[in-house]
């Protein structure tokens, strides 16, 4: 078995980040919101949920825009992104 470049735990703090990060510009933060349909209270008590980290990913991924500027903010690649939501998703 291939070796993991992210494992779970390492997985849902990057998850955490790009999650901050999309709700860290208005515009963004509602759009996510929009398309999840979910609403502040429910983002805050799911926001430890893998899957739901995974989802904000994929979202990122959706956007390549996003999904470069999000990992650049957090200082690593957005294969690295990738990696850690099929590291969630699992």
């Amino acid at each position: 078995m291939p070796e993991r470049d992210t494992n779970k735990d390492d997985a849902i703090v990057i998850g955490l980040g790009a999650l901050g990060w999309i709700v860290s510009a208005d515009d963004r933060a509602r759009r996510f919101l929009d398309l999840t349909g979910i609403d502040l209270p429910t983002l805050r008590d799911r926001a430890g949920d893998p899957v739901f980290l995974a989802a904000a990913i994929l979202f990122l991924e959706a956007y390549e825009p996003d999904l470069l500027a999000c990992a650049d903010a957090l200082a690593m690649t957005p294969e690295a992104l990738v990696s850690a939501r099929r590291e969630l998703e699992e």
